[in-house]
């Protein structure tokens, strides 16, 4: 089923030039691209709720309202993600990250984004994102979500948060070799419009899950985990800045805003597909969504560049992509919130390994589009610091550091 809003006469799925495509597509194309990113958003999403206590039913509720909103404007496959940074630190430190300081978190980091937006700071910020360095901050994401990718793959046990007897078959573990099959198919159908990559390799993954216990004990209560109003204090929102909002801000601007703007329009062209995609844009939906996330003790979230990759690795190119999978997050939140994480958590490791194995190399391979050798010395050197150090701020700062040097020396590479 298609809807049309803006309308050409190239193939929907063919993205060269300017061209203009259906605004809205509901296919199993374009549902198998949705489904893209998960290998980013369910580890983190599951272990946020596991560990520190967030509502199942408001992370993934205000989840699929996200998508569905950006689907709606944007008209492309936007992607929806948990800040990694705020997510990572939270879920080290469980103890000083609280509900209320979560609730602070999204709440500061929102009028923030609405800031930087309506004053247009945003787009001054900017100048600073040469195309080397916003080459090299995809390049070094895609290299750490092929390597996280490699890492769910070879972990022993088969589903997230499984700790317990591992599962050999003839000296393997079952999730290798699932990973090395999720592999095999993806190769074998990311071509396929019928049967598409990303939707192949999710169901049977679950499937291969089912006899492994991946349902095991499960309690079949249905209806949302409660959702509470939150006001967080002052020293909640003190916490907040300095533990999580300062450290998460320059990976935001030049991954969330900035390198999603660029992927978008060297994906889809400049024209009137993209004509709702800007900085300005990206940082007003971000710091919306992320004031409602801080009032009721959700995710933050945010928009990635490696999001949009993935999503347009496995097939979406519109934004009914992302309505259909928000739909989807809304009624898991509303209906299956008591057993969503057991249900989420059915899909094994290696398959959530795989997706972000094709979606690193679809963000790296944005690369292409550089020629000089100077552009692509800074480029290789921020996705080194970048991969070295797992932290895409001090890479982003590196090269923008070593790009002044150069140019103020005129030292040629």
């Amino acid at each position: 089923m298609t809807f049309y809003g803006i309308i050409g006469t190239q193939n929907p799925y063919d993205t060269g030039g300017d061209m203009q495509i259906a605004s809205y597509r509901f296919d199993r194309v374009e549902f198998a691209g949705s489904l893209g990113d998960l290998g980013t958003l369910i580890p983190l999403s599951i272990a946020l709720v596991m560990v520190n206590g967030l509502s199942f039913t408001s992370v993934f509720m205000l989840v699929g309202i996200f998508y569905c909103v950006s689907g709606f404007y944007f008209r492309l496959p936007v992607p929806v993600q948990p800040l990694k940074v705020v997510s990572a630190i939270a879920i080290a430190f469980p103890d000083k990250i609280t509900l209320p300081v979560m609730s602070a978190t999204g709440i500061l980091f929102g009028v923030f984004l609405i800031f930087l937006a309506g004053t247009g700071l945003i787009d001054r910020l900017a100048r600073f994102f040469t195309k080397p360095i916003v080459r090299g901050i995809q390049l070094g994401l895609g290299f750490i979500l092929i390597t996280k990718g490699i890492a769910l793959i070879r972990r022993p046990t088969l589903f997230i948060g499984n700790t317990g007897e591992l599962l050999i078959f003839h000296g393997l573990s079952v999730n290798l070799l699932v990973g090395i099959s999720a592999v095999v198919l993806v190769l074998f159908f990311l071509a396929n419009r019928r049967f598409p990559a990303a939707l192949v390799v999710v169901i049977a993954g679950i499937c291969v899950g089912v006899p492994f216990g991946s349902f095991h004990a499960m309690q079949w209560n249905f209806g949302p985990t409660a959702i509470h109003l939150f006001r967080p204090h002052v020293n909640d929102f003190t916490t907040a800045l300095f533990l999580l909002v300062i450290p998460q801000i320059p990976l935001t601007i030049g991954n969330a805003v900035i390198g999603t703007t660029d992927t978008a329009q060297t994906l889809f062209g400049k024209g009137d597909v993209t004509a709702r995609v800007s900085n300005r844009s990206f940082s007003l939906s971000m710091g919306i969504a992320n004031i409602a996330v801080g009032l009721l003790g959700a995710m933050p979230m945010c928009h990635g560049a490696g999001g949009l990759a993935a999503h347009y690795r496995f097939g979406a190119r519109t934004g009914g992509s992302n309505i259909m999978i928000g739909i989807l997050f809304i009624v898991i939140a509303l209906v299956f919130g008591k057993i969503g994480i057991s249900l989420l958590s059915s899909i094994p490791n290696a398959v959530l390994g795989v997706l972000l194995l094709f979606a690193g190399l679809e963000l790296a391979l944005l690369v292409r589009d550089l020629r000089k050798r100077q552009e692509l010395f800074i480029t290789f050197l921020i996705a080194g610091i970048g991969l070295a150090t797992t932290n895409m701020s001090i890479a982003f700062a590196s090269g923008i550091v070593v790009a002044r040097l150069l140019q103020w020396q005129k030292i040629e590479i």
